[in-house]
């Protein structure tokens, strides 16, 4: 567990924002840090390279699951870190779930796919590949042939995600996507938990869930004990930890010019940032 702890940060997949400028998350509400989960791929580069090829080969709907399979097993076969992580999910799995009430495993569009079609087919279950517009084919064990099915009545599902924050993605397409099948989600496992209440979100949903990695003041340790973060980044950092939305207000209120900029920035961004107007998710009204 400690090595997916420092794989975080030599992969480059912890990232603290700079002063003032903290990220925007999907949810609409942001955040002094960034996770990229899919880094743990092995490296950056390897990850923004794969999220490029999946991007390019996703409206072959019947072809992709195969050509992630393929690329994540020669991942696995060659890159360490990647490996260990893939390994250490497959060993949680068996330990904490009964393996035999699987029927399928599940991941959503895109990242989720970087952990859950090669996690499939270390488990030797079908995989269901679900799509942003909440489509989905479904793999056979060893991915030799996909299809789309419309109907998989009263099957257990397994869901494979790199990350959860408020569980926004769950609940918004992942949940529906699997319950249009007929089926539903029993389990989760995640590589990464922000802490946010996203694990907790899904527990009130009768779902198990669990995660590899938890971000927390032990980890924020490690980071300025490596010398990657600063006493100010992390004080910032437990402070989150402690009251996200308090912490996160409180900066919104000192300094509303960081929503104006928002509306003005790119369309990722303006998106975010209306969620977060729209939805008063810091109660600013």
């Amino acid at each position: 567990m400690s090595n997916l702890v420092s794989y975080l940060f030599k992969t480059n997949a912890f990232k603290v924002c700079p002063d003032n400028k903290p990220f925007w998350y999907t949810s609409g509400k942001i955040g002094p840090y960034f996770i990229n989960a899919h880094f743990l791929y092995g490296s950056e580069e390897s990850a923004v390279e794969f999220l490029s090829f999946i991007d390019l080969e996703k409206d072959k709907k019947l072809e992709l699951p195969k050509k992630i399979l393929d690329k994540t097993l020669a991942q696995y076969n060659n890159n360490a870190i990647y490996k260990e992580v893939i390994d250490e999910m497959i060993s949680f799995i068996k330990t904490n779930f009964n393996v035999d009430e699987i029927d399928y495993v599940s991941g959503g569009e895109r990242r989720d796919w970087f952990f859950s079609d090669i996690v499939a087919y270390l488990l030797g279950k079908p995989h269901i590949s679900i799509f942003k517009d909440l489509s989905s084919v479904v793999s056979t064990p060893d991915f030799s042939e996909t299809v789309v099915k419309t109907d998989l009545q009263g099957k257990k599902v397994l869901h494979v995600a790199d990350l959860i924050t408020v569980a926004s993605s769950y609940v918004r397409a992942w949940i529906p996507g699997i319950q249009a099948l007929g089926a539903e989600i029993i389990w989760s496992i995640v590589v990464v938990d922000r802490m946010q209440g996203g694990v907790e979100r899904l527990k009130s949903l009768g779902i198990d869930a669990h995660s590899l990695v938890q971000i927390a003041p032990d980890m924020f340790k490690k980071a300025l004990d490596l010398g990657i973060i600063t006493e100010e980044q992390n004080e910032l950092l437990n402070k989150f930890y402690k009251d996200p939305d308090g912490t996160m207000r409180q900066f919104l209120v000192e300094h509303p010019e960081f929503l104006e900029n928002a509306l003005k920035a790119d369309e990722k961004t303006v998106v975010r940032a209306r969620l977060c107007i729209e939805g008063n998710l810091y109660n600013l009204n």
